[in-house]
């Protein structure tokens, strides 16, 4: 694709023009057949039905004034170019829509294997504000006092208020050891507190079993932390376990899992899922509608399932909890999940850059919107910092009672 520009003595510009161009494609939604892009002398031209244009000149020009004239020279033009990059998709006003350069496009590997260097939580933007979505279960955030909906006003006095998403997570990250100060709004509160986290290196398994015994019942507790690439393997084992052990019920805990793999999240709620009927439906571009589908063998069909959520319950969560509800496969119980209903889709760029594109938004196999609207539970019950601190559960206590009859 690159190599379709004709060769000039500017072919650096030319360079980072295509990359441009890749990104305003899949940001726009194009891509489909239907569109078309041209350059015509530094111009941008997008073509469907409507007239849209933008001279790309003045990009090429004040880089030539930024390395004629600026004080301090010579400039990484490897840095220039990122930071171009990064502000154009930034441009397309959508969090999740990202650039990352080539070492965050590593770090970002890592986090969905379930290794990397921070305090262990998810962040995203609520009403414009930088919240967490959720604290991962014994990590240094958590640990701290870090809940699900807590919103971030400063990371290390730094105020979070014109920051972007990616920008956050940049700065909260860091070496096992060192420190981070967040200014943090609790749920609920009115007045701010600093706290400070130390970081360490994060391993966690995407999926924890557990057995309760309750009334002679046994009753399986599938924590599901993340859907990533060890999840598959692990929740078999645990169907396992289930399908050969004559167990009364499953619970499903999905609180504070902020998502991950769609493929994941398809082939989990496949175990309760009729093989054929739909998990999810994609709405993108023009309001196209792809249906995903549960396939393979249903391993726990009839299993009376209890589905744990919270405000940390995000993306492949939501999907996984709204096609059990939908199905009236299970009984949501707990507190509205995030609303993180949007479709990224990873590109590689040249250099080992990748590009996170919203592509499409997710809808329950019942048509409700998941984005920004999140999940409601069957049963609403709030979980408490003072229930935190006092080692209470009433979500889980009204699981297990849901089970144990």
């Amino acid at each position: 694709m690159l190599t379709s520009f004709p060769e000039t003595k500017n072919n650096w510009k030319i360079w980072l023009a295509a990359i441009a161009l890749l990104a305003v494609g899949f940001g726009a939604g194009l891509g489909v057949g239907q569109s078309k892009i041209s350059l015509q002398g530094g111009k941008v031209e997008i073509n469907k039905g409507i007239s849209n244009s933008a001279d790309y000149s003045l990009l090429w020009e004040a880089l030539d004034e930024l390395n004629a004239k600026f004080v301090d020279k010579p400039l990484d033009q490897q840095k220039l170019l990122f930071g171009a990059v990064k502000g154009l998709v930034a441009a397309a006003g959508d969090p999740y829509t990202t650039f990352f350069d080539p070492q965050e496009a590593k770090q970002f590997a890592d986090e969905l294997q379930g290794t990397f260097e921070g305090v262990g939580m998810e962040v995203g933007v609520r009403n414009e504000q930088i919240v967490v979505i959720a604290p991962l279960d014994g990590m240094p955030a958590q640990k701290a006092g870090i809940l699900a909906g807590d919103v971030i006003l400063g990371i290390d006095d730094i105020s979070t208020a014109t920051m972007s998403v990616d920008d956050a997570v940049s700065r909260i990250r860091g070496k096992a050891g060192t420190s981070v100060k967040l200014t943090i709004l609790h749920k609920g509160k009115k007045e701010s507190e600093e706290i400070k986290i130390t970081r360490q290196k994060i391993e966690y398994k995407s999926v924890d079993f557990s057995t309760k015994e309750v009334n002679n019942k046994k009753i399986g507790v599938i924590k599901m932390n993340r859907f990533g690439e060890d999840t598959r393997g692990l929740l078999d084992h645990a169907v396992d376990v289930i399908v050969a052990g004559n167990y009364k019920g499953v619970i499903v805990d999905l609180r504070n899992n902020p998502g991950g793999y769609l493929d994941v999240a398809i082939t989990s709620a496949s175990n309760w899922v009729g093989n054929g009927d739909i998990v999810v439906k994609e709405v993108s571009f023009g309001d196209q509608v792809k249906e995903y589908k549960a396939r393979g063998v249903t391993r726990l069909k009839g299993m009376e399932t209890v589905v744990l959520v919270n405000g940390g319950s995000a993306s492949a969560s939501e999907i996984l909890a709204g096609a059990l509800q939908d199905h009236k496969l299970a009984t949501l119980v707990g507190e509205k999940t995030f609303g993180k209903g949007s479709v990224q889709e990873l590109s590689d760029l040249k250099g080992g850059s990748t590009l996170k594109i919203t592509i499409a938004k997710w809808q329950t196999p019942k048509g409700r919107s998941i984005n920004k609207n999140g999940l409601d539970p069957d049963i609403q019950i709030e979980l408490t910092s003072d229930d935190l601190n006092n080692d209470k559960d009433p979500q889980m206590d009204k699981a297990v009672e849901l089970l144990s009859h």
